[in-house]
């Protein structure tokens, strides 16, 4: 790798991250501050994040777009539960109406970034990932928006005599282009948001499907058409329209998710009569729907319509609870000692989490341990300065809360232009102050990166709001001010404002 000789390029804003989250920073920053100079860095050559990487049978949403869609941009689809095109389709959108493209520069990915206190600014190494180029740049100011797990590998966990399973086995994160799967018997590894959305899409083609879980997940069917929201949108407009189901859906997600918090028992008795209802007569429900955790301990998987219900009704689908004693030349075998023939095995067992697209940041020369910081506003980070970051919710729509932090950091960008600061940097006023994981979430997928992420403290600004209208008022009403957030000017002290 070489790096160039080049002038250090300098920006108001770096923008980390062409997903949902950095396209939705750049059309704030456009609006809020169009003097500002920005550029979102994206290590693929395309746009669009997710919804561009996973190419497997059947990709939606698992959340409605009237809340997964930026609050400026209506949904204008009848289908609220989408497909990945649809939704890749919106984002584009996005990009072009709002005079993004220019800004987005590809193939950039960020390697480091290394903070100057005494120049206020951020100096960040970028790699071309199929040249191997460096080259520098210079920002007051990252925003990271490169959401919280690898891009280049899944999660895949050990089994055993794998190597001896003589047909292709496969990632959904790494799917082929080229794999014919009509006509074969599919074997699905997983019960998650993934599983289900791939075991009812390659049921209509394959011989058959089989999903093999170690654990049941709590599943329930939704509408893929919003009737109220179509019928909103037909009467009052699309603006008016989307607003209303919005609003109609934000309250919805709410009142599920603390239904689920404050009465566990009864969730759990009308999710299982709901899937008894959906499923063969006589079906075991108990074995393969009902979960040893409560509902929303971790995420609920939706399924559009109920097709993975219809697939199983059908008998072209099929679920076993099970754990798999070793993989065979045919299949898998399993620890209560039946076999299951495959002909294609698909591991769908995760994401690995990667916080901040893993870019090793330093303050002062110091490397900062990610561990050892506290999440402020669930968007900056303790003792680093001029960092923001855009993690969604966990148990709503992800784009609800990545709205309302852009609109809070275009805040904090107005009032240190108003006030001459250059330097913000959250400290904890109590050292001592107990903490917890910042995502307190039980999905294996951030169990097993728990240690390697920031915490939260017990309090605000320091505890980390899963309540959207919790937000509205921290992050769009309150003052971007607060004792625990220091000010400063380039080689000045501390100043509070």
């Amino acid at each position: 790798m070489t790096t160039t000789d080049t002038p250090v390029e300098h920006l108001d804003v770096l923008v980390v991250g062409a997903g949902i989250s950095g396209i939705g920073a750049g059309r704030y920053l456009k609006t809020s501050h169009p003097a500002k100079t920005f550029a979102i860095l994206e290590a693929r050559g395309a746009s669009g994040g997710t919804w561009d990487l996973f190419r497997y049978p059947g990709i939606r949403s698992d959340s409605d777009l009237h809340t997964f869609g930026y609050e400026f941009k209506p949904w204008r689809d009848e289908e609220s539960i989408a497909s990945a095109p649809r939704i890749l389709n919106y984002l584009r959108e996005t990009i072009t109406e709002n005079d993004l493209t220019s800004h987005i520069r590809f193939h950039h990915q960020v390697v480091g970034a290394e903070w100057s206190t005494d120049q206020a600014r951020w100096v960040v190494d970028v790699e071309n990932p199929e040249t191997g180029q460096r080259h520098r740049l210079s920002a007051n100011w990252i925003f990271s928006a490169g959401g919280y797990y690898r891009y280049d590998e899944g999660y895949t966990p050990h089994f055993e005599g794998r190597e001896r399973f003589t047909g292709p086995i496969i990632h959904p994160q790494h799917w082929p282009e080229d794999l014919d799967y009509a006509g074969k018997k599919v074997l699905v590894i997983g019960s998650g948001a993934t599983a289900v959305t791939l075991v009812p899409a390659m049921a209509d083609t394959a011989a058959h499907v089989t999903m093999l879980q170690r654990t049941p997940t709590y599943i329930m069917p939704v509408p893929k058409k919003d009737a109220v929201a179509n019928i909103a949108g037909r009467l009052l407009g699309p603006e008016r329209g989307y607003a209303i189901a919005r609003r109609k859906n934000i309250v919805q997600q709410r009142l599920i998710w603390s239904f689920c918090q404050r009465f566990p028992k009864a969730a759990r008795k009308l999710i299982r009569f709901i899937n008894a209802k959906a499923l063969p007569e006589g079906y075991p429900v108990d074995t393969h729907f009902n979960p040893p955790y409560d509902p929303w301990d971790q995420r609920l998987c939706a399924v559009p319509d109920g097709d993975l219900f219809r697939s199983i009704r059908r008998g072209d689908a099929s679920v076993v609870t099970d754990r798999i004693e070793t993989f065979t030349e045919r299949g898998v075998k399993l620890t209560s000692g039946a076999e299951i023939e495959a002909d294609i095995i698909v591991t769908a067992t995760g994401l690995n989490v990667q916080p901040f697209g893993a870019i090793p940041l330093a303050v002062d020369g110091e490397p900062v341990s990610l561990p050892d910081t506290v999440a402020y506003k669930g968007m900056m980070l303790s003792g680093v300065p001029n960092f923001a970051f855009a993690i969604g919710y966990t148990n709503s729509s992800w784009t609800l809360k990545i709205g309302l932090l852009c609109e809070h950091f275009c805040r904090l960008l107005t009032h240190m232009d108003h006030y001459g600061l250059d330097i913000c940097r959250p400290e904890p006023s109590d050292p001592a102050m107990p903490k917890r994981p910042f995502l307190d979430f039980g999905a294996g997928y951030i169990q097993r990166a728990v240690d390697q992420l920031p915490k939260q403290g017990d309090r605000m600004p320091w505890l980390t709001s899963l309540s959207y209208h919790s937000d509205v008022k921290l992050l769009r009403s309150d003052s971007v001010t607060d004792p625990e957030l220091r000010f400063a000017r380039a080689k000045t002290e501390a100043v509070a404002r």
